[in-house]
């Protein structure tokens, strides 16, 4: 039974999302959760050793991913990298007591390994080679923690302002200057696109976008 006079609840006015977060919980509960919920994206949730997070993305964090999303979109289709993009997908662990919905998560590098399929199984299936993490109003939960127990190799973390690129090493996130996926890309041109798709528009900054990238 959830405890709630464990739980901790944001204010119910936030700008990016809505976040609730429970301890105290047993796996068997996020599994539960997993399957009443369904397709629902309205909701993610995060699990790690008992602590469970609601999160509910709000236009400004939605935004904020898809526009994200798109850079990793037009860098695949305009190097012609096979890429396997899988969404908001359920990655756990029971094993290491750890799941995650991310934002936006991609398979590039072993792309090949997940193509033919339609069920993955964590335990021999590898992680997301990419996932985009939009962390505006700070979740309870340490993300970079979450995403190394699960072994997500490249996390892009973006709080609104700043965006921040991480590769695991020996199980630890460190912050490097350049993707390790796309070795051109620094966050600031993340950044440059996102300011110019609310200046000039989507379609006028992804142009700009595409001919960047024929340019490095």
């Amino acid at each position: 039974m959830v405890n709630f006079a464990q739980s901790e609840q944001s204010s119910m006015e936030l700008p990016a999302e809505q976040r609730t977060c429970l301890r105290g919980i047993s796996w068997q509960l996020f599994e539960q959760l997993l399957t009443e919920i369904g397709d629902d994206n309205s909701i993610r949730l995060a699990y790690h050793r008992g602590i469970l997070e609601f999160m509910t993305p709000l236009f400004a964090h939605e935004q904020s991913n898809r526009l994200i999303e798109r850079v990793v979109n037009t860098l695949v289709e305009e190097q012609g990298i096979e890429c396997t993009p899988a969404g908001s997908m359920t990655i756990k662990r029971p094993d290491l007591v750890a799941g995650k919905e991310p934002d936006s998560c991609f398979y590039i590098q072993n792309e090949h390994l997940v193509r033919d399929k339609v069920r993955l199984d964590f335990s021999q299936d590898p992680p997301p080679d990419l996932a985009i993490e939009v962390d505006i109003t700070h979740s309870a939960i340490n993300q970079l923690e979450l995403y190394a127990t699960l072994g997500v190799p490249e996390l892009w973390l973006y709080d609104g302002q700043a965006l921040t690129f991480y590769q695991l090493k020996d199980g630890v996130y460190t912050v490097v200057n350049l993707s390790p996926t796309f070795p051109a890309l620094e966050p600031a041109r993340v950044l440059e696109f996102l300011a110019e798709c609310r200046s000039i528009g989507v379609s006028g900054a992804v142009r700009s976008l595409r001919q960047w990238i024929k340019s490095i």
